[in-house]
């Protein structure tokens, strides 16, 4: 689902930029993946019975290409069924050619600028993968563990340091015993010799600051081979490296008798001859739960492989660097200046910042097959000697390194190119720019960049034409991963910023907030999810539960529930497409939306048809306005809500009473009315629906395409229609297209009069209906009413829509008094309400008021038995928890919050049996 999101977020971007008028270019593409392509080969060649190795490189890369091709597609074709409008004439794949030079170049120049290298460093090695992995494809787990107590024995004498440590195997590895320069315990044995165990090799006793005098016994072991802190020590104290594995993590000749054993093996075997030999420490009374062989239950952070999952081993292996240092300044610098905006801020900033300003130079070489070879050539001479200034040759081709190699060192000289591959973000940290024609083409001046470009305003080429872009929007979980080093790469190869904008989302997780995974059982597959509920269910649910870098948690019955919006819209759309039938070509094309409606035509029309086209401007405009502010779910809410409330449940409702046929015995201008409203209905319906589904259309391509091309229309695709035009005021004042204007104000016409009425028609019908809710009165019994109205305009209006009010009140239509009063009237000098008899008030808001006689209402016989049952029972209720409370075993005995819990129940029904017996008291 983290593919789905991402996918409905970019599109509803690049919709709603392209129908504002805007050149848009969404890029569609892939990573070759290196690490998770080449370890799924590898298993499939498994159970096949053979291996990378035994197959040769050009027979494994040629299986890799082969799995590529049958399985690489999945994520385009999600891409493809949830509707994304990418421009699939340019799709790329990191490892085409062309991507492929662009990586080459990078490198290069990147080499030549003196920020790649070449060292042996620690790093993080999966023992399974055998290859190095950066830091941020490590994660680290609390897992249950032991710590192992153990003598450290001086050369002199008999005694001993005591040390922990949760690995017994590295001691193989130990360079040194270090200890706190002011721990008494230990300040005599600064700079004396101790005998490794079961070796003879002797270590020095250091001192250093770093150490913690609380953990363990206070005295540390230093293996600065196969451990990050232990290297840093190491290379303070000027300590040797003793690497004691092999790239499996079994141990090599260095380890004598555990030679060839795994690590796990050779900690089991060494610390029983550690205990055998009397070398365990079993503690004193300073140290609590060691066992008498040494050991003690210990929680530990454990690092283990994202990819392969095994626990990753610290080693000191030869690598490709990039100094990171310069860059990450500049990439700070983009977002404090506001260069680069970050979404959500607030809580991305300050760990952008705290990342880049601790960042370690990045380790770029792997040793896997799959992914770009790293474009260094290493020379050796005709007699075999490598070439002693120049031991490699950083270049474009293997023909240019032999032309740079010949020119150095003459002819004969033999090229290896370097076995390793380039990290995967390596490349994809190109992107921006490799996928646009870079180092081809020409980048624009930094100066002419805008937010709104035009065709006219760069230089020729994609390249200046859409680089820099506009957004980038991804997960925040690969904001360091991949952002970042977009952004570093991005200025130190272009001197621009790769993107204005970074918008993150979060986390796809299931109805539990928990992470979807195969082993817990609860990943739902995109594409399964389509084919039961629809593509366009599902992007609008992820859209509109997500907000910036906030998790998602998704349940198929939200999906459910937005699969009966579409249902609900299908409907509404038919109805409309009825509306429509019987009207000739002409009439049907002059009902084709060409742009807003104008306050002429909109003062013209009745109230609920000014009502429902304000609204839909209204909306029009707050939809507008949160999308260019990347408030992508409240915009899709906005859409809904009005279309389910207001357009279907409201004046969809009451286009019915509009469009009913004038009658046989109707007279000529009561039928000239009713064609009048007829047009005038289907104009507002196809205007307000032609506006909400371009308005819709970036949440729900498919659906508003379909319902769009049902009605009169111009164009093709509403994907390419414009987008729900509005008055633009520049800055001088001066009207223009919203698609080119810059820092101005858009509105549509509204008519606040109208809303407001209309308004009051709602409230009376809820009014209305909580009443026949209350009363129980049968859904399909109309009622008689009497409505007492002050302001003209509410009077006019219930009178002029006495029709829609019965529809959707329930309403007698031939019992509908409608009253226009003075303000100092009252009811009992309103001689229908008088004859009416006994009456339901209903006070809807000042100078609306509703009357509902008792005898339409309700039965009165049947109703008061009704009550009267309900009374009796309530009354045994109050009466039964009162014994309760005035039991003195209860109220002194009972944990006191029962005994509040039962006063409050006691009020709850006292206040129930009021309510009934009033109800009873105004039927007698």
């Amino acid at each position: 689902m983290g593919h789905a999101i991402f996918i409905a977020l970019q599109d509803i971007m690049s919709r709603f930029h392209r129908m504002r008028g805007r050149p848009t270019l969404w890029l569609p593409g892939t990573d070759h993946a290196g690490i998770a392509t080449q370890l799924s080969v590898e298993r499939q060649l498994a159970k096949e019975g053979t291996s990378r190795l035994e197959l040769g490189r050009e027979a494994f890369l040629d299986k890799v290409w082969q799995w590529k091709d049958e399985k690489g597609g999945y994520i385009t074709q999600q891409m493809r069924r949830l509707g994304a409008s990418a421009d699939w004439s340019r799709e790329k794949f990191t490892l085409q050619p062309e991507m492929s030079e662009a990586v080459t170049e990078a490198f290069v120049r990147l080499h030549e600028k003196g920020l790649i290298y070449r060292g042996s460093y620690m790093v993080n090695w999966s023992p399974h993968l055998q290859t190095a992995v950066s830091d941020l494809e490590v994660e680290h787990s609390e897992e249950q563990s032991t710590l192992y107590f153990f003598k450290y024995m001086l050369v002199e004498g008999e005694e001993f340091i005591p040390v922990a440590t949760t690995r017994p195997e590295t001691i193989l590895g130990d360079s040194a015993v270090c200890v706190h320069p002011d721990d008494v315990r230990y300040q005599h044995h600064i700079g004396k010799m101790v005998r490794v165990p079961l070796s003879d090799r002797l270590i020095p006793v250091i001192a250093d600051e770093y150490v913690d005098r609380e953990f363990g016994t206070g005295a540390l072991k230093i293996t600065p081979a196969h451990d990050v802190n232990d290297y840093a020590l190491g290379k303070k104290h000027n300590l040797p490296l003793i690497s004691i594995m092999n790239k499996d993590a079994s141990i090599n000749e260095l380890g004598g008798k555990y030679a060839g054993l795994s690590r796990e093996q050779c900690r089991i075997d060494l610390w029983c001859d550690l205990v055998q030999a009397g070398l365990a420490y079993p503690g004193d009374a300073s140290l609590e739960g060691v066992s008498s062989t040494g050991t003690k239950a210990h929680v530990q952070r454990v690092p283990r492989s994202q990819r392969g999952g095994e626990v990753i081993e610290p080693m000191v292996s030869k690598q490709w660097f990039v100094t990171t240092e310069h860059m990450a300044q500049r990439a700070v610098q983009a977002v404090r200046s506001g260069e680069i905006a970050i979404l959500p801020a607030e809580r991305f900033e300050k760990v952008w910042y705290n990342w880049l300003e601790n960042i370690h130079d990045w380790c770029i070489s792997r040793q896997l097959w799959w992914g770009h070879r790293i474009p260094v050539y290493y020379v050796t001479l005709p007699t075999g000697s490598a070439g002693a200034e120049v031991p490699y040759i950083v270049a474009r081709s293997a023909e240019e390194a032999r032309r740079i190699a010949e020119e150095k060192y003459g002819p004969g000289v033999v090229l290896t190119q370097d076995e390793d591959v380039l990290d995967t973000w390596f490349s994809s940290g190109l992107w921006p720019f490799a996928t646009v024609g870079w180092p081809h083409q020409e980048i624009a001046p930094a100066a002419s960049f805008s937010a709104s470009p035009t065709v006219s305003s760069v230089p020729a080429g994609d390249l200046a034409r859409f680089y820099p872009a506009s957004v980038l929007e991804t997960g925040y979980d690969i904001l360091f991963f991949w952002v970042a080093r977009m952004v570093m790469l991005g200025l130190e190869l272009t001197d621009q910023v790769p993107f204005r904008t970074i918008y993150l989302h979060g986390l796809v997780r299931d109805a539990q907030g928990q992470k979807m995974s195969k082993t817990k059982g609860n990943v739902m597959d995109p594409l399964d999810t389509i084919d039961k509920l629809g593509a366009d269910a599902l992007r609008y649910t992820l859209v509109t539960g997500s907000t910036p870098g906030n998790d998602v948690p998704l349940a198929m019955e939200k999906i459910e529930g937005n699969r009966n919006f579409v249902n609900k819209l299908w409907n509404a759309g038919k109805y409309i497409q009825i509306c429509l039938a019987g009207l000739n070509p002409e009439e049907l094309a002059a009902l084709a939306v060409r742009g807003p409606m104008n306050e002429a035509e909109l003062t013209s029309l009745p109230v609920p048809e000014r009502f429902i086209v304000s609204r839909c401007h209204e909306v029009a405009t707050r939809v507008t306005e949160s999308l260019e502010a990347h408030g992508f779910g409240e915009s899709g809410r906005l859409v809904h809500d009005f279309l389910w409330d207001e357009f279907a449940d409201w004046y969809v409702e009451a286009s019915k009473v509009r469009m009913r046929s004038p009658g046989p015995n109707a007279s000529a201008e009561e039928t000239a009315r009713y064609h009048l409203q007829q047009r005038q209905t289907r104009r507002v319906l196809v205007y307000v629906w032609d506006t909400c589904m371009r308005l819709l259309h970036p949440f729900m391509p498919y659906l508003t395409e379909t319902l769009w091309q049902l009605i009169p229309h111009d164009g093709e695709s509403i994907m390419l229609a414009d987008w729900p035009q509005m008055q633009v005021i520049s800055s001088a004042g001066e009207e223009g297209d919203a698609s080119d204007a810059v820092g101005v104000e858009s509105k549509l016409v509204l008519d606040v009069e109208a809303t407001k009425n209309f308004g009051t028609l709602q409230a009376l019908v809820h009014s209305i209906r909580n009443a026949r809710a209350e009363y129980n009165v049968d859904a399909g019994k109309k009622i008689p009413c009497i409505l007492r109205l002050q302001r003209p305009a509410v009077h006019s209006l219930m009178q002029n829509e006495r029709g829609i009010l019965a529809l959707l009140g329930r309403v007698d239509d031939t019992q509908l008094q409608i009253l226009h009063v003075s303000s100092s009237s009252t009811s009992n000098d309103t001689p229908e309400v008088v004859a009416a008899g006994p009456c339901v008030h209903l006070v809807v808001e000042e100078g609306v008021e509703v009357y509902l006689p008792q005898a339409g209402l309700i039965d009165t016989v049947k109703e008061k038995l009704r009550l009267g049952k309900q009374a009796e029972k309530l009354r045994k209720a109050v009466e039964g928890m009162q014994t309760r409370l005035q039991s003195a075993g209860f109220v002194d005995r009972a944990p006191a919050h029962l005994v509040e819990e039962a006063r409050n129940n006691l009020r709850d029904l006292q206040e129930q049996l009021a309510t009934v017996e009033k109800s009873l008291e105004a039927l007698n």
